[in-house]
């Protein structure tokens, strides 16, 4: 079978969120024979089990948060939950920053933390294996909380997840060699009154001219993109950089045999 994933949500920011003008379910990949979910927000269970494709999470192999805010974190246990078969089954593993599973109100419940087969710290520039899965974290992100992005190592080729970050050039650098870029996207444009930390178009446009990927999908749209169209901002963005960019939907999935 051939490496896949699904955008099962592509909500960013608070309110598209909580008015669910966007699924805000997590990412589900299916990489290196290993099935992974990608930062399981609200309603992450429930997508599981709708539509066409039904993802069952007790086959679930891996489960990370970028970080802790809960629109990436909501459905963490009930989904570890289901990994585990109740947590009577000891199976799969989990990755997520320390402040999700350490000190005040950590995000991963304690009760979840020991039915899996292993539970593992994200750090900085350090890398992580699942068997045949290889992913690393390059650079901690500059946002709000602890977060990671993630760089997976696969046999096709290099599948790069930039999450929730202000930019900055290391990102370029630390990204490089990236053949899919998927990019958190939540803004048009800046809002130069506020220290929002998240990229924009046009710093999303400076990631792709710097990294130059084959293939960049923007996701993860707060409401100043859902009022434009991400999908006719992302054919603009493609048209100045001469670089494939693409705007995800709910329940997208790309074939990596046709990109890679």
């Amino acid at each position: 079978m051939s490496d896949w994933l699904k955008f099962m949500g592509t909500a960013g920011a608070r309110f598209v969120v909580s008015k669910q003008l966007r699924s805000s379910a997590g990412t589900w990949c299916y990489f290196q024979g290993k099935n992974v979910l990608i930062d399981p927000g609200p309603g992450t269970l429930r997508s599981c089990f709708s539509g066409d494709q039904v993802l069952n999470p007790e086959n679930l192999d891996v489960v990370i948060l970028s970080h802790r805010h809960l629109d990436h974190s909501t459905d963490v246990n009930v989904i570890i939950e289901a990994m585990t078969h109740g947590t009577f089954n000891r199976r799969g593993h989990v990755f997520a920053p320390n402040d999700a599973v350490d000190g005040f109100e950590p995000v991963i419940f304690s009760h979840v933390r020991s039915a899996v087969e292993s539970l593992q710290v994200l750090k900085e520039s350090c890398s992580y294996r699942v068997d045949s899965l290889l992913f690393e974290t390059p650079i901690r992100h500059d946002h709000s909380a602890e977060t990671y992005g993630l760089k997976f190592h696969l046999d096709r080729g290099c599948v790069s997840f930039i999450t929730d970050t202000k930019y900055s050039k290391a990102l370029i650098e630390k990204y490089s060699g990236t053949d899919l870029l998927i990019m958190n996207v939540l803004l048009k444009e800046p809002f130069p009154e506020k220290d929002i930390k998240h990229l924009d178009l046009t710093t999303a446009q400076y990631l792709v001219e710097g990294i130059r990927p084959r293939l960049a999908v923007m996701t993860h749209f707060g409401l100043t993109m859902l009022k434009d169209d991400p999908g006719l901002l992302a054919a603009a963005l493609s048209k100045k950089t001469g670089i494939k960019i693409v705007a995800a939907t709910d329940d997208l999935t790309f074939d990596l045999d046709r990109i890679l």
